[in-house]
């Protein structure tokens, strides 16, 4: 196997060889350029697919079909709908989607009606009796709501996001849809909105130096805690490409990559290479810094790990690129750190994961909504939900 080094210090430097890089076969084709006895010929390497994430992806398709019906069935005065007004709410081609979620969920969805009266859906008794738990999910999941999206405005470059970017990235922060009418109101001291250069911006109301820490330098201060005997000054960096460090990051190599020792020893001086919060002010920094580039990675990190799943599109994260001054080849960045980051063409859109959040294609730390979600899920007999306790 020739070093995966080539790969890592081209990435950069080498284009993608179109915008839809993933075909059908779960592979990315990244083209570079290798030294050969006949000079420059292009060559292609492989971003390997990780398939339990890949499975994460499809875990959450009839889940998010169930959970959209009950909302549907909810927002009804009598909390019951007509099939026959279906096809309004969600259009043609859901509607038999959905229909076919109902036939196959009785434990959850009850269709009343006979030859007089039109056929309705409602929930069955069970399904209402878990689905009033939502309302407390939803009340502690404020606190948590409202410092994520005060860190994501420190993360910024002047404080304040376009509220545009904030409802576009909305439902996986876990943000209510009608965030801008009932939690902003609701902390003036948090949250202003301000109109500039004719656009409308959610801005920060105060800096809070206590939310300025990262979830990696948590994690690191939790793990330091629990294992006391580590040596920093000792620590190695160890095959797996991990390192006991203040500055290090996490990393989940693909199955069947096995770096040399010049790949390990390139990693261990990134790995132990201090590097500004990224919840300093981006414009301090010159991109060009190796320290800068790094930083950059953190905020990339700390962005994905402020949502609720640890993952977004990848026009989600581009939506943040001028505010987080994230870099202009954001793909190849992703690859070319993929021990920390996973891009999926499972689903309509890519979606780039945070490995670390994830044990397999199960999430790690589940916040209360997402706990209420899968509590309600599991009427339909699935077991692959584990619910774990919630980062706060």
């Amino acid at each position: 196997m020739k070093s995966f080094v080539v790969y890592l210090r081209s990435a950069l430097h080498d284009e993608i060889r179109d915008n839809n890089s993933f075909g059908k076969s779960g592979f990315m084709w990244v083209q570079i350029m290798h030294k050969t006895c006949g000079g420059n010929r292009p060559k292609k390497k492989v971003y390997h697919r990780v398939h339990e994430l890949d499975k994460a992806m499809d875990l959450q398709k009839k889940p998010t079909a169930i959970l959209k019906l009950k909302s549907i069935i909810q927002s009804q005065k009598n909390q019951s709908l007509l099939l026959r007004d279906l096809e309004k709410e969600v259009g043609c081609i859901q509607k038999w989607n959905l229909i076919s979620v109902i036939e196959k969920n009785p434990t959850i969805f009850h269709v009343s009606g006979g030859h007089k009266t039109p056929p309705a859906v409602m929930l069955t008794a069970k399904a209402e009796k878990i689905a009033a738990e939502e309302a407390v999910a939803k009340e502690l999941m404020e606190p948590i709501l409202v410092k994520n999206l005060r860190k994501l405005l420190m993360l910024s470059v002047d404080c304040r996001l376009p509220l545009e970017t904030i409802d576009f990235v909305h439902p996986e922060l876990g943000l209510p849809s009608d965030f801008k009418k009932t939690l902003i109101p609701k902390f003036p001291e948090y949250f202003s909105v301000k109109c500039v250069h004719g656009r409308s911006y959610l801005e920060l109301g105060s800096w809070d130096s206590s939310l300025a820490i990262t979830a990696r330098e948590e994690r690191f201060i939790q793990e330091r805690m629990l294992d006391t005997n580590v040596n920093m000054k000792r620590a190695r960096i160890s095959k797996d490409g991990n390192f006991h460090g203040p500055f290090a990051f996490r990393l989940n190599f693909p199955v069947g990559f096995r770096p040399n020792m010049s790949y390990l020893q390139e990693l261990e001086k990134w790995q132990k290479l201090e590097f500004p919060s990224p919840y300093l002010n981006a414009k301090r920094f010159e991109i060009s810094d190796p320290k800068a580039r790094k930083r950059v990675v953190a905020v990339l990190h700390e962005l994905l790990s402020l949502t609720m799943e640890k993952r977004l599109t990848s026009a989600q994260l581009e939506a943040f690129h001028s505010e987080l001054r994230l870099p202009a080849r954001l793909l190849l960045c992703l690859i070319k750190h993929h021990g920390m980051f996973y891009i999926t063409n499972k689903g309509a859109k890519s979606t780039v994961f945070l490995k670390e959040g994830y044990n397999g294609s199960r999430l790690v730390d589940k916040c209360p909504i997402l706990m209420f979600r899968d509590k309600f899920i599991s009427l339909t007999g699935r077991r692959d939900f584990e619910t774990s306790s919630c980062a706060a």
